[in-house]
Parts: C-alpha cells; structure tokens; sequence
C-alpha cells in the first residue's frame, strides 16, 4: 500500500506543479473546474441518493461548475464579476467551517434529508473551486503558500501521531487521529511559517505585490497559518464523518493507494476558501 501511495504521488506531483505554473488561464481553469466535478460525484456517493436523485445532483454541479468557468474566463458575466462570487463564496464557507461544522462534528450529526448533505456538499467543493481560481490568478505561488500548509499539517500530523499519539482527537470519526498529532500538525505549519518567511524575503518572490502585502502584518498572518492549521483538521474530520456515515472507507478508487479525490483535497476544502478571503479582505484594506 505504501509503495502505491508512494508512486501515486509521484505522478501525480509533476501533473499538478506543470498544471499551476504552465497552463495558461483558461487550461488551468478547465483542469480546476475537473477537479471540482469529480470531487461533486465522489460527495453525491457520500449523500446514497436514488438514482435521478445523483444524476440530478451531478448535472446541477457540471452546469454550475461550467458557469463559474466561463464567469472567470471572461471576468464577469451580465455585469457580475468573478471577484465578487469569489467573496460571496468565501463568506459562505468561512461560516461553514468555522462556525457550522465544529457544531456538526461535535453533536456527530447524521440529517435524516439526504439533500441536506447534498447541499453541505455544494458549500465544500464550489468555494474550493473559486479559491483555486482565484488565488492561482493572483499567483501561482500564493496558491502553493497556502495549499502547502496543509501538506505540511498533514505530514507533521502522521509522523508525530504515529511517534507519540496516545489521546484520540475523535475516536467516533476518525479513530486513528490522535491530540498528539493534531498538535504536531499546528507546530509543523508554525515552523512553516518562519522558513516560508526566510525562503520569501530571501527570493524573488518577496518582490512581489502580493507577498508585500501578505507580510505587511508577521504577526497577524502568523496566528492565520495557525488558524489554517486548525481549519485543516477540520476539513479533514468533516469528510471523514461523511464517509463513515455512508459506510466509506475512501471517497472513490481513482487515485491508487490515496482513495478519490476528495480523500486528497479534504483539508484543502475548509482551508484555501479561508485563504481567498484573508487575501480579499487584506486587498480591499
């Protein structure tokens, strides 16, 4: 298993760094928007709706995929533009996680309405489809700062947990988790931050608009990376909850040894629509 998931991997890397630094706009547009499709079929198995029920859920999701395209190619559409779905978007899912989810996980709620979690998952995958968009058009760079501090999260996390978890985080979600890793996890990003800050201001990047602002504040965008690290954990228990419930181990087989899509870019989902709107709002002041 390890050796496939090792493998996995290194394909698909190369595919996904060639995609966020070479593709031009509209290439990497259609790469995201797949990525987003994929992500509502694997949800729609999460939800065990009836046949229509799925088939209506997924055309729904390629038509509004489709229409978040082509609002962001052109820039806008009959007068609305992409920055402002953008911000609608990220409002939306900062509520989620911060706010909807913790209360979710915590009293382990199950809706009896299916749609309910069809819905949940229209708020997971189109705001992380819009910060894709998004971030990546600000910079490629900017995208790999914040995706990178849930691959770094994530790795912290095991290496730690495995060493020393003893306490379970959420034994009724995810019985591997453990408080141990999870810390672990939040001291990684931390370390991150510094050495993100070094690697910056000591390369071409901190010329940039972006990076400028980003680090106008250390201090504020320090206790962000911690809140990201957080928000990780978040996206990841939610989509293992959703899994459990419908008697998952993976989301789908796509992706060798890694499970499906969303297996790969759960913590991604509660974490870059948080980052687009840190961005948003720091541009707008």
């Amino acid at each position: 298993m390890l050796k496939t998931r090792v493998i996995t991997a290194l394909v698909i890397l190369p595919i996904i760094l060639i995609a966020l630094f070479l593709f031009p706009d509209w290439a990497w547009g259609v790469f995201a928007s797949g990525i987003a499709v994929v992500a509502c079929w694997e949800w729609s198995r999460f939800c065990q709706l009836s046949v229509f029920g799925s088939r209506a859920y997924l055309t729904f999701s390629l038509a509004l995929c489709g229409l978040i395209f082509l609002v962001y190619f052109q820039g806008q559409l009959c007068g609305i533009r992409f920055a402002s779905i953008a911000l609608a978007g990220f409002i939306v899912a900062a509520l989620f996680w911060l706010f909807a989810v913790p209360v979710w996980l915590l009293k382990l709620w199950r809706p009896a309405n299916r749609w309910w979690n069809a819905l949940a998952g229209g708020v997971v995958v189109i705001p992380t489809l819009l910060a894709l968009l998004f971030l990546r058009d600000v910079s490629p760079w900017l995208l790999l700062t914040f995706a990178a501090i849930v691959w770094v999260a994530d790795i912290a996390a095991y290496f730690i947990g495995k060493r020393f978890g003893k306490n379970k985080l959420a034994l009724a979600i995810s019985p591997g988790k453990t408080v141990e890793g999870a810390l672990g996890g939040i001291a990684g990003v931390a370390a991150y931050f510094f050495l993100w800050q070094f690697l910056v201001a000591n390369s071409f990047v901190g010329q940039h608009t972006w990076s400028q602002e980003l680090r106008s504040n250390l201090v504020v965008l320090f206790v962000f990376f911690g809140l990201l690290a957080v928000a990780s954990v978040i996206g990841d228990l939610f989509e293992s909850w959703m899994k459990r419930g419908a008697g998952m181990k993976d989301s789908s087989s796509l992706l060798p040894g890694h499970g499906g899509i969303l297996d790969r870019i759960d913590a991604l989902t509660s974490t870059l629509p948080l980052a687009g709107l840190f961005v948003l709002v720091q541009a707008g002041g």
